[in-house]
């Protein structure tokens, strides 16, 4: 458990961030948490588990990845201990190959959308956004990138670094530029953080004035997205919560020491609708928002009846 917590722990305070390193850092340490779990009967594993289960899930309330695999790793159909906890095991195997293919899949789709010459707008720290860009350069097409700064944690600067491993030209920019430069842009690709039934995208705060800006300037924005990022609870209705973020990672408290008056906030994501997304790319292909439904039925195995 104390391993488990640790993972709990990294993922709270972000040191282990972006959707995908989240999910399989959670199946990762569900696996690991079942392995040497010691239970006389499936009922005492069951009431284990679930304690396990839900200190990681409320780590990070928006990353719809990080409940996705931690449910999709501890359910099971089994009645003794050993079974169950085989089947787990097996399930958080299989969720961590699905994200490691996830990101492959989603380069070798999303390249496809971008052209020779292209000059691609970006937000937050995307691996999914990055492998998209990375295959397409790789491909020989000739393009270039404009990046975010992501604050206040600056995700951006993680892309600058990134991008310039794979000597794709960059520009780093602070986020109020984005409509500045959206004249210069031919397509806007972002990640998500969570994708709801109706295709609204909740992504890093600024992803809607991206949408914005874009559509205002007739720019296409496209959403990739793993299969399991999409939102099973939003079937009935469920609104998922936007985390807010300490406030210290804005400013520092000394500074509102003499200012009673003032509140901080930070949240850290923000909802684009779904009529600002043109096309969402995931590791099954590409989708409309409206097909949002169908990813959650084929792909997670959610009916409507399922939730409630």
């Amino acid at each position: 458990m104390n391993q488990l917590q640790d993972t709990a722990e990294k993922i709270r305070t972000m040191e282990i961030r972006g959707a995908g390193r989240i999910a399989s850092a959670a199946a990762t340490a569900i696996r690991d948490y079942v392995k040497n779990l010691d239970a006389e009967t499936i009922q005492e594993f069951d009431d284990k588990v679930q304690k396990a289960a839900k200190t990681l899930v409320n780590t990070r309330p928006t990353a719809v990845s990080l409940p996705n695999a931690v449910w999709m790793s501890v359910k099971h159909s089994k009645t003794n201990v050993d079974d169950a906890r085989e089947e787990i095991i097996n399930n958080a195997n299989r969720f961590i190959k699905q994200a490691d293919n996830a990101l492959e899949n989603i380069g070798k789709i999303g390249s496809k959308r971008i052209q020779d010459g292209d000059v691609v707008m970006t937000h937050c720290n995307s691996h999914a956004a990055l492998s998209a860009i990375t295959t397409a350069f790789e491909k020989g097409k000739n393009i270039s990138v404009i990046t975010t700064e992501s604050r206040p944690r600056k995700q951006g600067l993680l892309n600058i670094k990134h991008l310039n491993d794979y000597n794709i030209p960059t520009t780093y920019i602070v986020d109020s530029a984005v409509r500045s430069c959206m004249k210069d842009v031919d397509k806007v690709i972002v990640g998500a953080d969570a994708i709801s039934v109706n295709g609204a995208l909740i992504n890093k705060i600024g992803t809607s004035q991206l949408a914005l800006a874009a559509h205002e300037s007739r720019v296409n924005l496209l959403v990739v997205a793993e299969t399991y990022k999409f939102s099973p609870s939003t079937i009935q209705g469920e609104m998922i919560e936007i985390e807010d973020r300490p406030t210290d990672e804005v400013i520092n408290p000394d500074d509102l020491r003499d200012l009673p008056y003032v509140e901080v906030k930070n949240p850290a994501f923000d909802i684009t609708p779904a009529e600002y997304i043109d096309l969402i790319i995931t590791d099954a292909g590409v989708i409309s928002p409206s097909m949002a439904y169908f990813i959650i039925k084929e792909y997670q195995g959610w009916e409507l009846g399922d939730i409630g």
